[in-house]
């Protein structure tokens, strides 16, 4: 009787990754090679790329069965295209790496075995030295780390990435939570199970640009804080209850200045300093809850997180 093998799903998503993408293949393929004992899929998830990036995937999957893939209509953003091979992948392990090389092909073994030994749900990478950033990254990136560990109540490890290997009742509890604006960093530490975290040094790129630039990260960092903590909403508070208590002592304080010491008049330069300071902070924090609320608004309109143009079915 023959044993059936587990089967892992490679999730990759792909956006302008022409000069990456057979590299991907040639270097994971020789590791598939290797693990006898397993089946393999690829999933591919074209973004909504501009270049060669799809022609160069139906390629692949015209000469090996086990490459499949999904185009998106437009360009959704790497969350999206997460999500939606997460949705429709078929293996019994799910893993979610890049195409530009950074998450090494041959950590899939040792995943694998750790999740087979030890009996983990998921094994996932983290890293403290990108040899590809700049230093002003590095500080950000650090920064980052710090400030979610301290206002979110879901762990975030620093430096964690999203190559990690999961098994179908991670998957599932992942894609039950279909939120619109997705943080999946945040999501793979809420959904929780038995996660062994392994650092390693991550490469540079092996071809091509990151798609991700300064703006691109903060956005992504104020999605996560948004997603995942509502700190922000309580400082408001706090700051708004500060300032009233400030005012109620200064008012004290004017009464007896002008029973005392009579009423000058006077100070009006500090005066207004003073109610342009607290107008700015009540803007700011007035723009905060704006964009809860546009969170809330997006999440209550219900819109797809990603639309098929075609997949290798179809073909």
């Amino acid at each position: 009787m023959t044993t059936k093998k587990d089967l892992i799903s490679l999730i990759v998503p792909s956006y302008n990754e022409e000069k990456t993408i057979s590299i991907f293949y040639e270097a994971t393929n020789k590791i598939t090679t290797k693990m006898k004992n397993v089946d393999f899929e690829f999933l591919f998830i074209d973004d909504g790329s501009c270049d060669d990036t799809l022609k160069i995937i139906k390629d692949l999957a015209k000469k090996d069965k086990r490459v499949r893939y999904i185009s998106f209509s437009r360009n959704f953003g790497k969350e999206s295209a997460m999500y939606a091979g997460l949705e429709n992948s078929k293996g019994d392990y799910v893993a979610i790496m890049d195409a530009d090389m950074q998450d090494p092909p041959e950590m899939i073994e040792k995943m694998y075995n750790l999740i087979q030994s030890d009996g983990y749900d998921c094994v996932a990478l983290c890293t403290s030295s990108h040899k590809d950033y700049s230093l002003l990254r590095k500080i950000f990136t650090n920064c980052w780390y710090k400030l979610i560990g301290i206002i979110s109540s879901t762990k975030q490890v620093p430096g964690a990435r999203d190559f990690r290997l999961m098994k179908r009742k991670v998957v599932n509890s992942i894609i039950n939570m279909k939120e619109y604006n997705r943080y999946s960093k945040g999501i793979f530490s809420f959904v929780g199970f038995d996660t062994k975290w392994i650092d390693y040094d991550a490469p540079n790129r092996v071809a091509g640009e990151s798609k991700f630039n300064f703006i691109k990260l903060f956005k992504y960092a104020l999605e996560g804080i948004l997603a995942f903590s509502t700190m922000p909403l309580v400082i408001s508070a706090f700051v708004g209850l500060l300032f009233c208590l400030i005012a109620f002592i200064a008012i004290i304080v004017i009464i007896i200045k002008t029973i005392v010491f009579g009423d000058p008049v006077g100070g009006w330069p500090s005066l207004a300093c003073i109610i342009t300071l607290i107008g700015g902070i009540q803007m700011f924090f007035f723009g905060i809850m704006g964009m809860y609320m546009s969170k809330l608004y997006l999440e209550i309109k219900k819109r797809p997180i990603y639309i098929v143009k075609e997949t290798e079915e179809e073909n």
